[in-house]
C-alpha cells in the first residue's frame, strides 16, 4: 500500500511539473488551429461571445441557462480545450459554489437556497466557458484583425494581440529563473510527509521570488521588441488605411460560420421555448 501510494504521488507530481504547465497553456493558446472553432471568422466569433457573455447576466431562467450551458460545454469540447484549463474552470465555479451552499446551510438555510446558487452556478459557468471557447479558438493575429475589423483603436488590438504573443516568452523566461534559483538553493529533504510539507514550502517560496526577476528580463525583452517595431514603422501602418485594408481581407464569413450561428440561434430558441413552456 505504502508503495503504491508512493507511486502515485510521484506520478502527480511528475505531470504537475513546470514543463507540463507551460504545455498545457502554450497547446490552449496556440495548439488549437485545426480546430472547428478555430476555422471560424473571428468577427462571428467575437459576436458570438458578446452575447454569451453578457446575457445571461440578466436571465435567471433556469431552463434558458441550462440551455446556453450545454451549447457552450460543447463548443468547448469542439474547441479542444487544454485539460488543466477545464480542471481549473470545474475548480474554480464548482468548488466555489459549494462553498457558498455549505455556508448557507450552516447560517440557517435549507434546500430552497439550491435554485439561486444554481442560477448563479450556470451564470458564471456559461460565461467562462464561452471565454474559453473563443480565446482558445483565435490565434493572436485573428484576434487582433477581430477587434480592428469592429473599430478597436489599432494599439488596444496590437496590446492584446502582442500579450498573447508575449506568453511563450513569458513561460520560458519563468522557468530559466525557477531553475536558477534550484540550482542555487539547498531543498529539504522530502522523503517523510513532514520533509513533503517542507519541500511544497520550499517550492511556493522559490516561485514567490522568482516573480521580480521574471518581470524585470521581460520588461527588457519587450523593450528590444518595441524598438525593433518602431525601426520597422510600426506606427505608420497602425494609422494607414491601406494597410489596414490589406490586413484585413484575409477575414471572410464562410458557410461554417453562417452553420453555426444557425445552431446557436437554433439552441437559444430552443431554451427560449422551454422557458416559455415551462
Amino acid at each position: 500500500m505504502e508503495k503504491l501510494t508512493a507511486k502515485l504521488s510521484e506520478s502527480i507530481l511528475d505531470k504537475l511539473s513546470m514543463d507540463f504547465l507551460r504545455n498545457q497553456v502554450l497547446k490552449n493558446a496556440y495548439g488549437n488551429d485545426d480546430t472547428v472553432i478555430a476555422g471560424l471568422d473571428p468577427r462571428i466569433l467575437l459576436a458570438w461571445y458578446l452575447f454569451f457573455g453578457l446575457v445571461p447576466w440578466f436571465v435567471s431562467d433556469i431552463p434558458f441557462l441550462l440551455g446556453c450551458f450545454l451549447l457552450v460545454m460543447a463548443t468547448t469540447l469542439l474547441a479542444r480545450v487544454a485539460g488543466l484549463v477545464l480542471f481549473l474552470f470545474a475548480l474554480g465555479v464548482f468548488s466555489q459554489t459549494g462553498y457558498l451552499f455549505i455556508v448557507t446551510l450552516l447560517f440557517g438555510g435549507d434546500a430552497s437556497a439550491v435554485a439561486p446558487l444554481l442560477i448563479l452556478t450556470l451564470k458564471v459557468a456559461t460565461i467562462s466557458l464561452a471565454s474559453v471557447t473563443v480565446f482558445s479558438g483565435l490565434d493572436p493575429d485573428k484576434l487582433s484583425n477581430g477587434l480592428m475589423w469592429y473599430g478597436c483603436p489599432e494599439r488596444l488590438s496590437f496590446s492584446i494581440s502582442y500579450a498573447y504573443r508575449m506568453l511563450p516568452m513569458l513561460m520560458e523566461e519563468f522557468q530559466n529563473v525557477l531553475l536558477s534559483y534550484r540550482l542555487r538553493g539547498n531543498p529539504p529533504a522530502h522523503e517523510t510527509f513532514g520533509g513533503k510539507v517542507k519541500y511544497l514550502v520550499y517550492q511556493v517560496k522559490i516561485i514567490m521570488q522568482s516573480f521580480y526577476p521574471l518581470m524585470l528580463n521581460t520588461a527588457k525583452r519587450s523593450r528590444t521588441t518595441v524598438e525593433a517595431l518602431e525601426l520597422r514603422g510600426y506606427r505608420y501602418a497602425a494609422v494607414n488605411k491601406s494597410v489596414k485594408k490589406i490586413k484585413l481581407a484575409a477575414l471572410k464569413v464562410t458557410y461554417n460560420d453562417g452553420l453555426f450561428l444557425a445552431i446557436s440561434f437554433l439552441a437559444v430558441a430552443v431554451a427560449v421555448l422551454i422557458s416559455t413552456l415551462l
